[in-house]
């Protein structure tokens, strides 16, 4: 017997339409800082109170980029002195992530998982890939980081 595999949420989540071709200008010259100083704080309310101390001390140090492409968004993140914190935006990357909108929400959500993404080239993930695979795992293990109903179907 074989078990149907559940179709992916593109089909249920309303793509997110690429912002004007104006305003996308705009927030590509943006300095990485602010939307970086943004994201921090959310993930050290969200994420940093379920993340164990000893996950925590492996991911410490480094730096990871994350691209938002469809809106030309750039973030710099670090855990530093056990929290998040925006990163430089010049100096080493450990890990580059990138996606558009709606794979980062199916992934915030669990309504899709990296490894489909990263087949499907929807993710691409560019460095380390020992810490690449050390943070995929840890956020698999703590599960979905935002909780809200699905769509209507």
């Amino acid at each position: 017997m074989t078990t149907a595999r559940p179709a992916s949420l593109s089909a249920s989540l309303p793509a997110l339409p690429p912002p004007p071709a104006a305003l996308r200008r705009l927030i590509a010259r943006l300095q990485v800082q602010p939307p970086s100083l943004l994201l921090a704080a959310a993930l050290n309310r969200t994420l940093r109170p379920r993340l164990p101390d000893d996950a925590a001390a492996a991911l410490a140090g480094h730096t990871v980029e994350i691209e938002v492409r469809d809106f030309g968004v750039r973030l710099r993140l670090a855990l530093r002195d056990g929290r998040f914190r925006s990163a430089p935006d010049r100096g080493p990357v450990t890990l580059r992530i990138a996606a558009d909108a709606a794979s980062y929400l199916r992934l915030l959500r669990g309504d899709e998982d990296a490894d489909r993404l990263f087949f499907e080239r929807a993710l691409v993930m560019e460095g380390d890939t020992e810490y690449g695979l050390l943070l995929k795992n840890t956020l698999d293990a703590i599960g979905p980081l935002l909780r809200w109903p699905s769509p209507p179907r």
